[in-house]
């Protein structure tokens, strides 16, 4: 029985009693944006060596997410990520390539979890069981883990296409759908990496074929 107040390990140490350790916690980042690929990770931490603020990485700053990163890296049993991209999720659909995303990370960890946790909805064809958790990456010291080292990744992709793309501003928006990303998709078309899954995508290439003519 896991009981209130265990902290953020005591899922996973619950379930390694219950015999089916190692946990591990599976996340993704970039499912709302419309450019670029969605990154899945899947982290096993080490009973004896928990990491201290761990956390949601929506909540925490960059230079934290890139401290714990480094720290995850070093301390964790293993650590997988995937990328679904942009041409991926449009042939998949979002959920679909969430869902394919998170498979491929889990598989790539280098320990096999006996249980996986995951964030927010449950997750088949994983080969073990799972438990999908609300608010997961709060609540369970593997799944922020998971949710750092997706954050990360996929914000350091996006640097790295931003310069190739520089007029999109990828390094500030990272391919959400903000209002400076949606004028530079204006102005500028959709881009290679942009998904045409998403109707902002869509309407931007509409004007931009208007506006040639």
């Amino acid at each position: 029985m896991i009981r209130p107040g265990r902290g953020a390990y005591g899922y996973e140490r619950a379930l390694a009693r219950a015999g089916l350790g190692p946990v591990a916690g599976a996340d993704e980042a970039g499912r709302g944006a419309c450019a670029g690929p969605l990154v899945a990770a899947a982290v096993i931490l080490h009973p004896q060596r928990p990491i201290g603020g761990l956390d949601d990485s929506k909540a925490l700053t960059p230079q934290a997410r890139e401290r714990l990163y480094d720290e995850i890296l070093r301390r964790a049993v293993a650590v997988a990520w995937a990328a679904v991209e942009a041409d991926e999720c449009d042939r998949l659909g979002m959920h679909q390539a969430d869902l394919q995303g998170l498979r491929r990370a889990v598989g790539r960890l280098e320990t096999a979890p006996n249980y996986v946790l995951t964030d927010g909805f449950p997750v088949d064809g994983l080969g073990v069981p799972g438990l999908a958790m609300w608010k997961g990456d709060k609540v369970a010291a593997c799944v922020s883990a998971a949710s750092i080292i997706a954050k990360v990744t996929r914000d350091r992709i996006m640097q790295e296409h931003d310069a190739t793309f520089p007029e999109y501003g990828f390094r500030v928006h990272k391919g959400y759908c903000t209002s400076m990303h949606q004028s530079a998709l204006e102005e500028h078309g959709p881009s290679p990496i942009h998904r045409w899954c998403f109707d902002n995508v869509v309407r931007a290439a509409r004007s931009d074929r208007v506006g040639r003519l």
